[in-house]
């Protein structure tokens, strides 16, 4: 795989002890857990991760499908990549690939569905222009990295 170049945005995680079974391989669960820790980086490098700390700009989840390949196991350093499938009037949907860093193998891939929410009543509330633009843009390239991978 070529570590310089991705056309998606990648984040970097470690897999820790207490995410995985006696066997050492992650719980199913936690890839929930990963999926939204990549999906707040996402936000952050398209621009709007101020806006969703704040809840200026609120969703919820409304769909998840996660389909498991191969384990991903204590201490392994598992890079996720995130980019948007679709964009409606109202809703998103977001795929995630899990891999081994450094692998072309898949461990996993998902789709999660988002739905823009008031965050003062939790209802329906149209994807403001703007973010619509930088969801369909993504950020080629773009990494964040909280496994010390890339500094090896």
């Amino acid at each position: 795989m070529n570590e310089t170049a991705s056309p998606h945005f990648r984040y970097f995680l470690r897999v820790r002890y207490s995410e995985c079974d006696s066997q050492k391989v992650v719980f199913n669960a936690r890839y929930g857990d990963y999926i939204d820790l990549a999906v707040l980086e996402f936000l952050r490098a398209i621009g709007f991760g101020e806006p969703v700390v704040t809840s200026e700009l609120d969703y919820q989840l409304v769909k998840q499908t996660i389909e498991w390949k191969a384990p991903a196991r204590f201490d392994d350093v598992v890079e996720i990549s995130v980019r948007t499938l679709r964009c409606g009037t109202t809703s998103f949907t977001l795929a995630a690939e899990f891999r081994r860093a450094g692998s072309d193998t898949p461990l996993a891939t998902s789709e999660t569905v988002y739905v823009m929410v008031d965050a003062e009543t939790l209802s329906k509330r149209p994807l403001p222009d703007d973010f619509r633009a930088a969801l369909e843009r993504g950020a080629p390239g773009a990494t964040t990295d909280h496994a010390g991978y890339s500094a090896r």
